[in-house]
């Protein structure tokens, strides 16, 4: 499992000083924002810029870790990628996956969920029949606890299966609510301790916890859904599986770079979770829990810029490793208004690390 040597990226003093006076020019354009939080680390340095001892919620890059305890599971043969969820989780997935009056759920497997190639809506952004998005619960109750069973039965309730089982990708986070419950029948253990023992002990992430569920919770770093800043929300408990992981830069760095190194589950099944199968959107393409970034598709003349390996969460948090210089990056900019922001300070960064 050890990683194969990549040319090292040199941060040179005159890098540190052009980026700093970049995220500075951020810094006072974010009209009550606090600063954006970046961390480069490769063998030729380190970069980093912000609050770094705050922890703050991962949102959907949290989906890494929960990529990670599937392939462990399928490195262990417990699971494999054609298991059929129906026969661990049953009666969970009922009504989840219905199209056109037939019942698809026998069919869905955990490559599926791991994909977004399901079928099922996204409880979390999806439209909704009959009542309010989800988003409205959250801002009308922000002191409601979520529990895994109250999403999947808003989910029953108000929305409806999107496509038939492995016809198309369609980004769910109700897919990976089923996703933890599964992890959670066949790993004999509630989600946040299978976390614990399996990848967050291991790698030593003494800051990182999943929110709401390890009694480990404190103060984390203010976030804005819209316009509201909801960091003190307990309804961001329904996050979960799907992106509930609070954490510090440096904990979200290493468990990164652990993953795409082969350190966390096998090298093959690491390229398995890796590999690109679907466009999530220009300059993204989703593979099985985890993202790569195409610079290309942003702006022709970014061509040659590497390929990032990784996951972006909706608050503008990413977790991304670059495994021709063995870097890996973390940002935050604290919205889910900031996520263009978010990009192009990410370009910028490899921009400057590719000189």
């Amino acid at each position: 499992m050890t990683a194969i040597p990549a040319p090292a990226v040199d941060l040179s003093r005159r890098d540190t000083t052009a980026l700093d006076a970049r995220l500075d020019r951020i810094s006072r354009r974010r009209r009550g924002l606090p600063p954006p939080t970046a961390l480069v680390r490769s063998p030729g340095g380190s970069y980093h810029y912000g609050d770094q001892q705050t922890p703050f919620h991962a949102a959907s890059v949290g989906k890494l870790a929960t990529a990670a305890l599937a392939g462990q599971f399928i490195d262990e043969g417990l699971l494999a990628p054609d298991t059929a969820v129906a026969e661990i989780l049953g009666p969970e997935l009922d009504g989840l996956f219905t199209v056109a009056g037939r019942d698809h759920a026998g069919t869905v497997t955990v490559e599926h969920l791991l994909t977004h190639t399901a079928g099922c809506d996204d409880y979390f952004e999806g439209r909704t029949h009959g009542g309010p998005r989800f988003q409205k619960f959250l801002t009308g109750d922000p002191d409601r606890f979520w529990t895994p069973t109250d999403v999947l039965a808003f989910a029953r309730t108000y929305q409806r299966a999107r496509s038939i089982p492995g016809h198309e990708f369609r980004y769910s986070d109700t897919g990976f609510t089923l996703l933890g419950l599964l992890l959670e029948r066949v790993g004999g253990a509630p989600f946040h301790e299978l976390l614990d023992a399996r990848i967050l002990t291991p790698l030593q992430l003494s800051d990182t916890y999943l929110a709401f569920r390890s009694g480990r919770d404190r103060p984390i770093a203010p976030f804005w859904l819209g316009r509201a800043e909801a960091s003190t929300w307990r309804a961001v408990s329904c996050d979960w599986a799907g992106g509930g992981i609070v954490t510090t830069p440096a904990d979200l760095a290493r468990f990164t770079g652990a993953l795409f190194r082969g350190q966390v589950v096998s090298p093959a099944t690491r390229d398995w979770l890796s590999r690109p199968r679907h466009r999530f959107r220009s300059g993204l393409r989703y593979g099985a829990g985890t993202m790569e970034v195409r610079f290309e598709e942003f702006f022709f003349l970014l061509r040659g810029l590497p390929r990032l390996r990784g996951h972006l969460g909706i608050l503008a948090t990413h977790a991304w490793y670059d495994p021709d210089s063995d870097t890996e990056i973390v940002l935050n900019f604290h919205s889910t208004r900031q996520l263009t922001a978010s990009f192009r300070l990410l370009t910028a960064l490899m921009q400057t690390l590719r000189r």
